[in-house]
């Protein structure tokens, strides 16, 4: 995996704030730096925001129905695996994270306790426990699509890493993945429009990710089946109006996911035939795309665009990773992520217990 980062990361980023400027006019400290290679010293810092996120059982949104009172639990007795931070997705990506970066990074110091968590969670008991919940009658489709997603997502990262221990926990999560994997293939042919949202269920999103399960696992029903509905639903679409994002409350953005999800399933010049009808300012020089603001880092919603901002950034860079045309987005990509990351460290609840798996997802993407 590919790391990078920024030349000047101290301690004195951390207070930054969201305006490009500091007080009396001076440059953020982030304005027009060079990037370096991502160090186990910065991995050590960002490490710890999802092993604490983990732990933490509440505040806990269960986003749950209740089917009777034999479900009013704690969340650490209802989903065993991953019941920590504050929702189930996020426990998923965070524990992603933590694999992420143990992989990448062998000699973490949190390298014990970051294995230690993984047990805890990871085990056949719990994981028996979470299938028992999303069959129940009221819960079939808990986390569709976007927790199923990140499910494949953590699965894969376990299943290209040589490590014991890594082996162990995905033949331990793959009875759970192969039931969110059948699921998925039950539900994408009633799916008759996409959901084009800039949240959770977002379909391009949930496709692109588990387009690069279906691949890494060599699952051909599920590959045909992402590739087709994907040509279903966006294949005609023309001039997707990017200057009506951001909404509100986005960390995704429609326009980008789709475009980044087409590039993975047309061939080269198919896609650029169809991205210059869908998207054609993509391929101007002068592309540019101003950063989302953050107004109140402690509204769970709003802090949503702090995400968006790093999944703005990975998008652009896969694209700029495929297509030598489209190299140039890389910049505007930079803009987006030195923007947002500062923000990541003592940060409040509401954006520390995603935040560090979005950041870390782009850094992932960012190309040479």
């Amino acid at each position: 995996m590919k790391f990078i980062w920024i030349s000047i990361l101290s301690i004195t980023l951390w207070s930054c704030q969201d305006s490009p400027k500091q007080k009396g006019g001076s440059k953020s400290p982030f304005e027009n730096k060079d990037f370096i290679e991502f160090s186990i010293t910065e991995a050590e810092k960002l490490v710890e925001l999802p092993l604490e996120c983990i732990t933490q059982e509440f505040p806990n949104k269960l986003s749950q129905v209740l089917g009777s009172e034999d479900d009013l639990a704690r969340p650490k007795e209802l989903r065993p695996a991953f019941y920590g931070c504050f929702d189930w997705h996020s426990a998923v990506h965070s524990q992603w994270s933590l694999v992420k970066l143990l992989k990448q990074f062998p000699e973490l110091k949190q390298g014990d306790s970051i294995r230690s968590a993984l047990s805890e969670r990871l085990t056949k008991e719990n994981i028996e426990k979470e299938i028992e919940f999303f069959e129940t009658e009221h819960n079939q489709n808990f986390e569709r699509t976007y927790g199923w997603a990140w499910l494949f997502t953590l699965a894969k990262e376990l299943k290209t890493w040589k490590d014991p221990q890594a082996k162990v926990w995905l033949n331990t999560i793959m009875p759970l993945v192969e039931v969110l994997e059948t699921k998925m293939i039950e539900f994408l042919p009633k799916l008759v429009y996409p959901v084009r949202v800039g949240e959770h269920p977002n379909t391009a999103f949930a496709l692109s990710l588990s387009l690069d399960y279906a691949e890494a696992f060599e699952k051909a029903e599920l590959k045909a089946l992402i590739i087709k509905r994907s040509k279903d639903f966006y294949l005609k679409d023309r001039g997707c109006p990017l200057t009506w994002e951001p909404s509100g409350y986005d960390f995704l953005s429609p326009c980008l996911e789709e475009v980044s999800l087409m590039s993975k399933i047309l061939p080269e010049q198919e896609f650029e035939s169809w991205a210059r009808a869908f998207m054609p300012s993509l391929f101007s020089k002068y592309f540019s795309l101003k950063v989302a603001e953050v107004s109140d880092r402690s509204d769970g919603k709003l802090v949503h665009l702090e995400g968006l901002n790093f999944s703005r950034a990975w998008n652009l860079y896969e694209l700029a990773n495929r297509y030598e045309a489209l190299y140039h987005l890389k910049t505007t990509g930079d803009k987006h992520f030195v923007k947002a990351y500062p923000h990541l460290f003592g940060d409040t609840y509401e954006g520390s217990h995603w935040l560090g798996t979005f950041a870390l997802y782009a850094l992932d993407k960012r190309p040479e």
